[in-house]
């Protein structure tokens, strides 16, 4: 596990009515503090990504269909920097997944239909003085392939 990325298991709760699922709670031992709340798409196939954040954590679940997220840690002095995480999360694995700073990040759109994100990040987005880098998804210093894997 790249360090300080951390894990939540997500519970669904179901009854006759429908289903509700806790993301995120202030008492949560992965918790830091709230920036904002926001949802995001992905659609089948497409990679979102490779991006950063110098100041904000991401704390990332997806609520509808499926993702692959992909984290690389080229951090200076970190002691899993040139790791590579991949998950796969969604509908059929209810996770969160806390993302600290600094670790580059990207998601791709898996199954046939759009993926819903929500990110409840650390830090309000500043439009002025956006805390997001980005890098190319085929950028060959990070050593990860988007493409499927058959077989």
């Amino acid at each position: 596990m790249i360090n300080g990325v951390q894990i939540k298991k997500l519970k669904p709760i179901p009854d006759e009515r429908g289903m509700v699922m806790e993301l995120l709670r202030s008492d949560d031992e992965l918790f830091e503090k709230f920036g904002q709340a926001y949802l995001s798409t992905v659609y089948p196939g497409v990679v979102k990504g490779w991006h950063y954040h110098k100041v904000q954590t991401d704390n990332f679940a997806i609520v509808r269909g499926m993702v692959k997220v992909v984290l690389y840690d080229d951090r200076d002095g970190s002691p899993t920097r040139g790791e590579v995480a991949e998950f796969f999360i969604g509908e059929q694995n209810p996770v969160l997944i806390k993302i600290p700073p600094m670790v580059l990040h990207g998601v791709k759109g898996v199954g046939a239909e759009p993926a819903y994100m929500i990110n409840c990040p650390t830090e309000p987005y500043h439009p002025e003085h956006p805390d997001e880098f980005r890098r190319p998804p085929d950028d060959p210093a990070i050593p990860y392939d988007w493409q499927r894997k058959e077989g």
